[in-house]
């Protein structure tokens, strides 16, 4: 099976394919690539095989949004961690993102909201149309902590990384094998590369996405296809686009589709569909299915930005998740071992809070991980596995709630317009348990402790 895992005899837990996507490439990153790269001789002599024996007190793989955050937390809370990046440059998948007051409570916390609340505006409003009634189902953000902002996820990442020691990367380093070995009277786990070194850590965080080795490790179920797929991109306005900063949606029998202003020049627009055993991989053919087939119904303005797509940024990807129960009951720590963001908790994005909810993730993470640290003076192995399992427990419901309320929201707005639906959607969805869904997302991850002779700085989104 194309990515699967399995255990090998010595115990070891073996990947037997990575998954590939699109990377962005920074000259910070070349050089932090040319300073960790390492070149393999045919005969490896002993000497040789020492200096690849890496030891770190953090290990976190996987550089997209939750492993920067969380090595953002860390290095708050005095320790500096080391990311495996399988890519040879910074992830970068997806043109941008929308983050709710609850991603900004955790980018206040991490120090680093200040980097982008003056380049984007919150959207105070927003509305639902539904295309085959034409019915209006207006929303006001006013009073939830400023409202939600779309930021370019490359901004995203750079503001993470600035954050970040320069060697706090190692790219290129593709993840083979977990093991746990005996030091001290502790178990410790020991990370295996693809180009033989291995590295040992007193704790590992798998932040390596939806199809997480580390995860598999854990022994959590493989996330399951929601049978949908989703279209993301990035349209451009050279002469502006004159739109108000609001989010507009348009819902149909299995279909939503939405858009909301970055700037006045640039619109992230999004389509979920009911998923195709062949998705198209050539943008100029993805514009076209969604112009002529999917959104053919869809008002002329959704249309008109789909059509000044900048075709560079298209993606068409099945959307997956992982059973709620899974998160509830599942192993998501054993040892000095966890997962964070959609290693842990992928989900549709009805909702909007993957990469929310992975910020929060990060903060709440570091926090534990800091506390013990911070009383101990250093990392003491048993304790740590106590600050996962405290990590854990905060998160495990938070993040089963968000799988659930992403699935049944996406549902909800997509079914058909029978009675029974529309009974469904406008008294029970948006007359009452809409307004939960706006308290999920200004919920407030908390802050993070002060690693001692650090004076963490305030700043806060406006």
């Amino acid at each position: 099976m194309e990515g699967a895992a399995a255990h090998v005899p010595d115990g070891t837990f073996q990947c037997s394919k990575h998954y590939g996507s699109t990377y962005m490439g920074q000259k910070a990153n070349i050089l932090c690539r040319q300073r960790w790269r390492l070149r393999l001789p045919s005969k490896i002599s002993l000497r040789d095989r020492d200096r690849m024996e890496m030891v770190q007190d953090a290990v976190i793989v996987g550089a997209g949004i939750a492993g920067l955050a969380t090595a953002v937390a860390l290095k708050r809370v005095g320790i500096q961690a080391l990311i495996l990046e399988r890519s040879d440059g910074l992830r970068a998948t997806g043109s941008a993102l929308t983050l709710f007051p609850n991603a900004w409570l955790a980018l206040d916390a991490l120090g680093v909201s200040h980097m982008l609340t003056s380049f984007y505006s919150s959207a105070l409003r927003g509305s639902v149309t539904n295309v085959a009634t034409g019915a209006v189902q207006e929303i006001s953000f006013v009073g939830n902590n400023g409202g939600p902002k779309s930021v370019h996820r490359k901004a995203l990442l750079e503001a993470l990384v600035q954050e970040l020691p320069a060697d706090s990367v190692r790219f290129s380093s593709k993840f083979t094998a977990i093991e746990m070995v005996e030091q001290g009277g502790t178990s410790i786990p020991v990370v295996h590369l693809e180009d033989g070194t291995t590295v040992k850590s007193k704790v590992l965080i798998g932040c390596d996405g939806v199809h997480s080795v580390v995860a598999q490790w854990l022994g959590l179920s493989a996330p399951f296809h929601s049978g949908r797929s989703s279209v993301r991109g990035l349209s451009v306005f050279p002469q502006g686009h004159g739109l108000e900063q609001a989010i507009k949606q348009f819902v149909d029998v299995g279909k939503r589709a939405g858009f909301v202003p970055l700037n006045d020049k640039e619109i992230y627009w999004f389509l979920t569909c009911p998923e195709e055993k062949n998705m198209q991989r050539d943008p100029e053919l993805i514009q076209k299915e969604v112009v002529e087939k999917y959104a053919e119904n869809f008002p002329s303005l959704f249309l008109e930005v789909v059509r000044h797509a900048d075709l560079s940024t298209l993606t068409w990807a099945p959307l997956m998740l992982r059973h709620p129960w899974n998160v509830i009951f599942g192993n998501l720590s054993k040892g000095n071992v966890t997962v964070a963001g959609d290693a842990m908790h992928p989900m549709t994005p009805d909702l909007g809070q993957g990469g929310c909810s992975a910020l929060e993730d990060a903060v709440v993470l570091g926090r534990h991980i800091g506390n013990s640290f911070i009383k101990n003076g250093r990392f003491v192995e048993e304790d740590m596995a106590l600050a996962l399992e405290g990590y854990v427990k905060e998160r495990r419901w938070r993040a089963a709630g968000l799988i659930t309320g992403s699935y049944l929201s996406g549902w909800i707005q997509q079914s058909g317009s029978n009675w029974w639906m529309k009974f469904l959607r406008d008294a029970i969805f948006y007359g009452f348990l809409f307004r939960k869904v706006l308290n999920a997302v200004v919920y407030d991850c908390g802050t993070l402790p002060s690693a001692p002779g650090e004076q963490h700085s305030s700043n806060k989104t406006d």
